[in-house]
């Protein structure tokens, strides 16, 4: 790809849905709000930053995409209507579960409704075991389940998982049931030993349960969006995945759960390109409309994991390591029954969004809470031409502090922002103290169209004393599409005590998982391959991820697990080593695009009133299109088109020759 050629990155949030189009060196951004059908917002995004750069959308070489859908769908348990077939005596897997409670102390806590009912869980009469076969089901079996899922398929069965025991060991009983009920049933069928061929019986059931659920959501939206912009002569979108990766839509369309985190994955890829020489790394700090999303990276490399839980269902694919809460922009502020004020999770969203919106919103919310302190000013616009009304904001939180209890408006914006910067530090320190990491020994990554108003914050919290904002910073997560690699993943199960283990059978395997993985990628000689395994001390319930060489060698494999367990849980032991699970991730590397800055004046457009710890000073606001080399000392405001910077005193700014801002606790650094 030449430096001419524009280049599209479109994230879709919660309540704005973000663009980035790079075209020689210069980037263009737009904001648009987030629509029911997503794919008619992404269209306008799309048309409103061409017409920005002077473009024709026919004219985008590449176009690269985040989505929500599998998330939204699972989190409102709107995905589609799913039947399980399983072996006989395993149909309440999903109901079981594991015994782990989500909240330890809280008597009334209760796990969610398995994503299929009863009633449309079927059992097949077959059995393997770890060593083979055991009994397959008969031909009239198949013909009675067959002819079950046809009679359902009209009404109530849009999806089918099949998950048989064992299958990620001995797939041939698996393969035959799919097989039939593919040649027979026109509704997706999902397979256990293609989504997840790994021991565990209960996460493999869920993920491919999953995948089942939001397969068919998933490619309807890509079928209408992918004719929404051909309409346009656009070309068709690759797709981020919950690795921070991306993939062609037909590769998604096969594997949908694999974009259950696309969007925020793609935020922590875009906050790793501005890692400061001097830290060990960054913390990455995406505040939007509905939540925040904190992520790591260490040296560059963007830390992963190989499962997680998504509205309560256990998802075991490889994706970006990274906590979430429900705090962000349009959260809602409210006295619960104890008379103590609260932050979210419930969203005002897009619509109605905050009170100061003017679009509805009644229900203060973190938005409201800025415009009140004074962060936001009245004359701020968000998105596309979203003016904010200052007096309606001021009466709701009004209303907010009689109800808490508090001194008027501006104590109740005050305690709004400290209960919504105390949930994001905890999961700050999810990523960082709680896997071995201290905080203060990286920088603070801070974008999302609320990021910047409350990273400083967030850091003096945790003793960190730089945040980086980069100069896109509200479409960050859009950018980092643009830098994205793209990434393919295959593992299977291979449980055998690691001395035991034959070096050229594990070879073997790892050859097939590396076809495997380089049967998805659109460049194979391009394709880097990163062999890695899952690795336990015997006896133990949880593993780690260790780097395997090129040539297999139990002795070097041992010593880096030993290492890693010690360095993540504080000691090694003298103990058997079990290997569990081989990986393969087949990478085809993406150069980002060279971005490049020509800032403007330096000097501040205005002055009003900005509440820092709960007293107004007279502060300087600054365009956030800043010269580089521009340095200045806080308190301050840098105001921009996606998001607004909040500078507090003894903070120093400075511009580098990207545009981004460096803030350094006492000074510049």
């Amino acid at each position: 790809m030449s430096e001419r050629d524009p280049i599209l990155g479109v994230d879709v949030g919660g309540t704005f849905t973000d663009v980035v189009l790079v075209a020689d060196e210069r980037v263009t951004t737009a904001k648009v709000p987030t629509t029911a059908d997503q794919s008619e917002g992404v269209l306008a995004g799309v048309e409103t930053a061409c017409e920005r750069a002077g473009i024709d959308p026919a004219e985008v070489e590449q176009f690269r995409h985040g989505t929500t859908v599998a998330t939204n769908a699972m989190l409102e348990r709107e995905g589609a209507r799913t039947a399980l077939v399983t072996t006989e005596g395993f149909g309440d897997v999903l109901a079981i579960g594991r015994q782990n409670r989500p909240a330890l102390y809280d008597l009334d806590a209760s796990a969610p409704d398995p994503l299929v009912p009863r009633e449309r869980r079927y059992e097949l009469d077959e059995r393997a075991t770890t060593g083979g076969i055991e009994r397959s089901p008969d031909e009239a079996a198949l013909a009675a389940l067959t002819e079950q899922l046809r009679g359902e398929q009209a009404d109530a069965v849009e999806s089918v998982a099949v998950s048989l025991l064992h299958a990620y060991a001995h797939p041939e009983t698996e393969r035959r049931v799919v097989e039939r009920l593919r040649e027979t049933l026109d509704v997706p069928v999902v397979a256990s030993h293609e989504t997840l061929p790994e021991f565990r019986e209960y996460e493999r059931t869920a993920t491919t349960v999953v995948d089942a659920s939001v397969t068919p959501i998933i490619r309807r939206y890509l079928d209408a969006l992918t004719d929404r912009v051909g309409e346009r002569g656009v070309v068709d979108p690759a797709i981020v995945q919950s690795n921070g990766g991306i993939a062609d839509a037909g590769t998604v369309r096969e594997r949908a759960v694999t974009t259950v985190l696309s969007g925020p994955a793609a935020g922590v890829v875009g906050g790793s390109l501005f890692e400061p020489d001097d830290c060990d790394g960054v913390v990455t700090f995406d505040m939007g409309g509905t939540s925040s999303d904190v992520g790591l990276v260490r040296s560059g490399t963007v830390e992963r994991t190989t499962g997680a839980t998504v509205g309560g269902h256990p998802v075991h694919v490889p994706m970006v390591d990274i906590e979430t809460v429900g705090a962000g922009g349009g959260s809602i502020a409210w006295v619960d029954a104890g008379g103590a004020l609260r932050v979210g999770p419930r969203s005002a969203g897009a619509d109605p969004g905050p009170v100061c919106y003017g679009t509805g919103g009644q229900e203060p919310t973190v938005t409201d809470a800025a415009l009140v302190a004074g962060y936001l000013g009245p004359e701020t616009t968000l998105g596309e031409d979203l003016h904010l009304d200052s007096d309606a904001a001021e009466a709701a939180l009004a209303d907010l502090a009689d109800t808490a209890g508090l001194d008027g408006p501006v104590a109740a914006a005050r305690g709004v922002r400290r209960v919504a910067n105390a949930a994001m530090t905890r999961a700050i320190r999810g990523v960082t103290l709680e896997r071995g990491h201290d905080p203060r020994a990286f920088a603070l990554v801070a974008f999302g169209g609320a990021g910047p108003m409350h990273a400083a914050g967030l850091a003096g919290r945790l003793g960190i004393d730089t945040v980086v904002v980069p100069a896109a910073s509200g479409v960050c997560s859009a950018l980092g599409m643009l830098a994205a690699d793209e990434r393919h993943d295959a593992s299977r199960t291979q449980r055998v005590r690691l001395p035991s283990a034959d070096p050229a059978s594990v070879g073997d395997h790892y050859d097939t998982l590396t076809e495997r993985a380089l049967a998805s990628t659109s460049d194979r000689a391009r394709a880097s391959i990163e062999q890695k395994a899952d690795l336990r001390y015997a006896g133990q319930s949880h593993e780690l991820t260790v780097a395997v060489p090129d040539q297999f060698d139990t002795d070097t494999v041992a010593e880096r697990f030993h290492r890693a367990h010690e360095r993540h849980r504080g000691y090694r032991l003298e103990e058997p080593v079990d290997l569990l699970t081989l990986r393969v991730t087949a990478t085809v590397p993406v150069e980002p695009p060279p971005i490049g800055h020509d800032g403007e004046s330096a000097d501040p457009v205005e002055r009003r009133p900005v509440s820092f710890d709960g007293v107004f000073r007279e502060t300087p606001v600054f365009d956030r299109n800043l010269p580089a080399g521009t340095e200045f000392t806080g308190p301050a405001v840098v105001a921009g088109g996606e998001s607004t910077t909040v500078v507090p005193p003894d903070w120093g700014v400075t511009v580098d020759d990207r545009g981004t801002l460096r803030m350094d606790r006492g000074g510049h650094a």
